[in-house]
């Protein structure tokens, strides 16, 4: 198309064919190496085959979702585009979602290749992450909801597909996004299109169970009619996802709040900022919480309780891990809480139910989560990776700018 447009200080070009990027929702490495070795995405094999390119990245820290969709599609970090969290505490002492677009501090690339003349679209199946994307007017869908959802002229979503949209505990409706993003591209024309997955079958499987399994096959099987639709298709990870349970099969968990109550720490307020409706993926346990203290002097003492348990590995102040993590400062605790690799960090065990859970606990938000796969199904310039600290937010970078 010859356009080209800037976003966030980085600049992209229009692409000259259509463009899919898709958000692998809880894509840990290791599910990707299994279902590469054993055979079950065989179009994503033959795309590595014929030239395209896999690589690891680096997720944005906090290992949640809303922070790494937004990171993926400004291209920037959490600190310059505002969103640390699923859900943060606002100056008034409320928690509160960060769902709505007016949090963004950084505009979309989608955003700004609409405004250059660039037909886009955004499909999500969480609904919780539509109106973030929807931001600067890109038409933003949901497959979750695509039951309550119309095109302009009244259309329903659905019937683009002849089919219903799957609930959002049903494997079925992350290929469903795929499709759905691939049947809205075609009836509006879009050019570059963002959809992002959901990762329940990642909280609820490890890789070679049978659901595991049945669900990979399912989308290589979708990204394989995108690849056939003439789309380039390149995908990354927004986090990994680890097993977080005791030997007896129950959540590993470290209440925060109470181990500050234990320690004679008064006001501390502890935050999951992996909290958000889908209760049956997480229970809001994540590794990685916020801690908010009423009385700054007892700073000291709250940090030196939280780091004595066991679990925890790393407990930062507010300076510290918005200089570690590329965070908004005020949008963050006044400690940041940072558990190992099999744990998970919560508030009082009257504030989770884990009756919601399905199965055992596998959860995400630390640094063991951190390293993602990063794919894109078609030949790239050949020093495009070279020495690169390669993030997740460079998708789209590396779809618009480096392809061979």
């Amino acid at each position: 198309m010859g356009v080209t447009f800037g976003a966030n200080g980085r600049l992209y070009h229009a692409p000259a064919r259509p463009v899919l990027g898709v958000c692998a929702d809880g894509w840990d490495p290791e599910y990707v190496d299994d279902a590469l070795e054993r055979g079950l995405m065989p179009r994503v094999a033959e795309a590595l085959a014929d030239g395209g390119s896999y690589a690891l990245a680096r997720a944005q820290v906090p290992t949640f979702t809303n922070p790494n969709n937004v990171a993926i599609v400004t291209g920037v970090c959490a600190a310059r585009n505002g969103i640390a969290g699923n859900h943060y505490r606002a100056a008034d002492g409320h928690e509160v979602q960060l769902t709505d677009a007016s949090f963004l501090r950084a505009t979309t690339i989608h955003a700004e290749a609409l405004e250059a003349g660039v037909p886009v679209l955004c499909v999500t199946a969480k609904d919780k992450l539509r109106a973030l994307l929807a931001a600067g007017g890109v038409p933003a869908f949901s497959a979750e909801c695509a039951h309550e959802q119309a095109l302009e002229d009244g259309t329903p979503v659905t019937a683009l597909l002849e089919r219903p949209n799957p609930s959002i505990y049903d494997w079925r409706l992350s290929p469903y996004a795929i499709d759905l993003s691939l049947a809205l591209a075609a009836r509006l024309q879009a050019r570059l299109v963002y959809v992002s997955l959901t990762d329940f079958v990642q909280h609820t499987a490890a890789p070679r169970q049978p659901l595991a399994d049945e669900f990979y096959r399912a989308v290589d099987a979708a990204l394989g009619r995108a690849l056939d639709a003439g789309f380039v298709v390149g995908l990354v990870a927004d986090h990994g996802m680890r097993a977080k349970t005791s030997p007896d099969g129950s959540p590993n968990v470290r209440f925060l709040d109470e181990a500050l109550d234990a320690a004679g720490v008064a006001g501390g307020h502890t935050l999951c900022p992996i909290t958000d409706p889908y209760v049956a993926h997480h229970a809001a346990l994540g590794s990685l919480a916020w801690v908010h203290l009423d009385d700054q002097s007892q700073l000291d003492r709250a940090r030196s309780a939280l780091a004595a348990l066991r679990g925890v590995e790393g407990v930062l102040d507010r300076s510290a891990a918005a200089e570690s993590f590329e965070l908004p400062a005020d949008r963050i605790g006044d400690l940041v809480v940072l558990a190992d690799g099999v744990t998970v960090l919560g508030k009082s065990r009257a504030a989770h139910d884990f009756s919601a859970l399905e199965g055992c606990l596998r959860s995400h938000g630390g640094l063991h989560e951190r390293l993602v796969p990063l794919i894109v199904c078609q030949r790239l310039k050949e020093d495009a990776l070279a020495g690169r600290d390669l993030h997740n937010r460079d998708l789209h970078h590396l779809l618009l700018n480096e392809l061979a």
